[in-house]
């Protein structure tokens, strides 16, 4: 199972590669409060990503789930790096024993101290072109397409996914 924070749907709907989410092995869920800030006020502000990510919820692909109130929310809520939408995916992650997918180092060491399975962006990617849903040269151009829209991956990271992707192609 997996539980969605924000900047992941919004980057791989961005570049129109939301069909990752569909090949992932699980349910795949999405906070209520990570829903409102992707998708609800994204199509109040008239973004297309926002949109299709809506169209993915629509066909069952994510599911959106409401965030149960916990002691891990309570102490989570304390951390000022935290939004409520990264508390949310967080608690609900721990409540299905899912995997926590984020990018944001804050929310990836909360995780890590509370003993949360997380991954990021680029390990769907990754995984899903390891697995034949997604071509080599397809899986390079959604990376470098998300850098292009503004996804932040440091140069050694990126250096990083283009050798694995690499050695797929081999």
């Amino acid at each position: 199972m997996w539980v969605f924070d924000a900047t992941p749907l919004i980057y791989l709907a961005k570049v129109e590669q939301l069909e990752i989410v569909s090949a992932l092995d699980g349910t795949c869920y999405i906070p209520d409060r990570v829903y409102a800030e992707v998708v609800t006020t994204g199509l109040e502000e008239g973004y297309p990503d926002a949109r299709r990510i809506e169209q993915r919820v629509d066909a069952g692909v994510l599911e959106v789930v409401s965030t149960p109130d916990s002691p891990l929310w309570d102490r989570l809520q304390d951390n000022p790096r935290l939004s409520d939408a990264d508390v949310s995916v967080l608690v609900c992650a721990d409540q299905f024993d899912a995997t926590a997918v984020m990018d944001e180092a804050a929310g990836r060491t909360a995780a890590a101290v509370e003993d949360i399975k997380t991954k990021g962006t680029a390990y769907l990617v990754l995984s899903c072109t390891k697995n034949g849903h997604l071509p080599v040269a397809d899986a390079r151009e959604t990376i470098d397409a998300m850098v292009d829209a503004g996804w932040h991956c440091a140069p050694d990271l990126y250096a990083k996914i283009v050798k694995k992707l690499d050695s797929f192609d081999n």
